[in-house]
């Protein structure tokens, strides 16, 4: 099975293959596209309607049919994209996974079925991929602001951008199936529920609204099924040629009210599938625009699946956003960089030493590189338990360009990278990233132990040999006679080590 990080950074060559596969709410889709002469093109879509969140309870489980449909789905996406190597391929689960009391109990067995690794992204993280990909397909002028909603199944993400950067990033637990299945229950839609579920919608947008609106917008883009779903409709009915309007939206609103029931919706320019769900993504859309005080939405092709593929191009080149990310955080949290410097080398240093006995790869490389910049982020808050700090802001926080599992493993090796190491430290991982994980961090404790004293001067000899679970690490004797205290944590090391399940011996030569 494949690696969950995808950082490695192998470049692309002509007639690569690409794959995003989009675990949404309501659909499942697949978008498998060819690299040639730096573009994308697209060579096959698939789209399933999956309807995961119908199957979600107020306790976070899922429903054996939901799990069923999902894991049929994945399997025959897996059959089209089972040659492509993983490197080429990202598949992202929103909103309903996101929010499963065990998703792990569904991710195992989804990436079985899948024969690659799903990555959970949060719902800011979903909307910078989401702009990403409608700012590719319909390439913005310069200094022109944008908006961009996305309706999907669980939510509803709104984004404000310039260029092929988002500006303001927003994620709402609206969505067409959400809220058809909330605020329609037994599927009955009468004027009273409408207009007692709009306020309640139009309040949760109106968090943000003065923000967005002091911003200003150029023009406004939907995305996704529903939005495109609403401006054929719109089309159908004669309103507009395609977009959707201030004046053409409540004549929609009507005409389903009419129906006094989903089973009923008979709207010209509708497809079947979308039947059940479209009372909640009209619902969504009305209160957006009152919200936000929009009277035009163009629609636009692109979702989030493209997005993703191109912040893969992103990656294999000079435009990963993880590294912005990380920059960001050490400003913001006035990381000291030489100190994180020294750090980040000696960890590379031992990490290149036992790569290959203990089975680490480029992935690995990278997100212990970046542990060992952050390593230091919780002095920020106070120097008593900064490991802990520092890890609960990592785990925490919306980073751009890391999905929920990259931020928990990033944030697993800052919290043991000192003193004793809780039983618990990994237990937010999945299991195929424990080894690495622990590994990782035995890797970056002798890293951070080393550099205690903020010496500038190197280390004039750091062998590290792995054999199975046991290290051993030889340091030069008059060199380390010279530091005491280095000496003396060293002792106590092999005895904390044990707890990530590795043996340490340490030698003086």
């Amino acid at each position: 099975m494949n690696g969950l990080l995808h950082t490695a950074r192998l470049p692309l060559q002509d007639g690569d293959l690409l794959a995003a596969v989009d675990l949404g709410s309501n659909s499942f889709h697949m978008v498998v596209s060819r690299y040639l002469l730096g573009q994308l093109r697209t060579v096959d879509r698939i789209r399933e309607t999956v309807r995961l969140a119908e199957g979600l309870d107020r306790k976070g489980g899922l429903s054996p049919e939901a799990r069923d449909r999902a894991l049929d789905c994945l399997a025959r996406f897996g059959q089209r994209i089972r040659d492509i190597p993983p490197q080429r391929v990202r598949a992202i689960a929103t909103n309903t996974v996101r929010r499963l009391a065990a998703p792990q109990a569904f991710l195992m067995p989804a990436e079985s079925a899948l024969g690659h690794a799903i990555e959970v992204v949060s719902g800011r993280e979903e909307a910078r991929l989401i702009y990403l990909g409608v700012a590719h397909a319909q390439p913005p002028k310069d200094g022109h602001l944008r908006l961009v909603i996305d309706i999907g199944g669980g939510s509803t993400e709104c984004i404000i951008g310039s260029g092929f950067e988002a500006i303001e990033r927003e994620s709402l637990q609206v969505g067409c199936v959400a809220s058809t299945r909330r605020f329609f229950p037994g599927g009955k839609l009468t004027r009273k529920r409408w207009r007692e579920a709009l306020a309640e919608v139009t309040a949760e947008f109106q968090q943000f609204a003065g923000t967005y609106r002091s911003l200003g917008w150029q023009e406004v883009l939907g995305s996704s099924g529903t939005n495109k779903a609403i401006g054929e409709i719109c089309a159908a009915m004669k309103l507009t040629k395609g977009a959707v309007t201030a004046e053409a939206l409540p004549q929609v609103r009507d005409r389903l009210l009419a129906a006094g029931h989903v089973d009923a919706i008979d709207l010209p320019g509708l497809s079947a599938d979308r039947r059940p769900v479209i009372a909640g993504g009209v619902l969504v859309l009305e209160a957006a625009f009152a919200a936000l005080g929009m009277e035009r939405m163009l629609v636009s092709k692109a979702a989030m699946r493209e997005g993703v593929l191109y912040d893969m191009l992103g990656r294999g080149g000079k435009h990963d956003p993880r590294e912005a990310s990380v920059a960001a955080l050490m400003h913001r949290y006035a990381i000291d960089h030489a100190q994180a410097t020294r750090v980040e080398q000696t960890a590379l240093r031992l990490f290149d030493q036992v790569a290959e006995a203990w089975s680490l790869v480029d992935d690995d490389r990278v997100m212990l590189q970046r542990a060992a910049r952050l390593h230091e982020l919780g002095l920020a808050i106070a120097h008593s338990q900064y490991h802990v700090h520092g890890a609960y802001i990592l785990e925490h926080s919306d980073i751009a360009g890391f999905s929920r599992q990259q931020q928990q493993f990033l944030a697993a090796l800052v919290r043991v990278h000192r003193r004793r190491i809780p039983k618990s430290a990994f237990d937010a991982l999945p299991d195929r990233l424990l080894a690495a994980a622990r590994r990782s961090a035995a890797l970056l404790r002798l890293a951070v132990l080393l550099h205690r004293a903020h010496e500038a001067d190197p280390i004039p000899r750091l062998d590290l040999v792995a054999d199975g679970n046991t290290l051993r690490m030889t340091l030069g004797k008059r060199w380390l006679e010279a530091r005491t205290l280095l000496a003396a944590d060293l002792l106590g090391e092999p005895e904390d080590m044990q707890n990530l399940g590795i043996t340490l011996a340490i030698e003086a030569d």
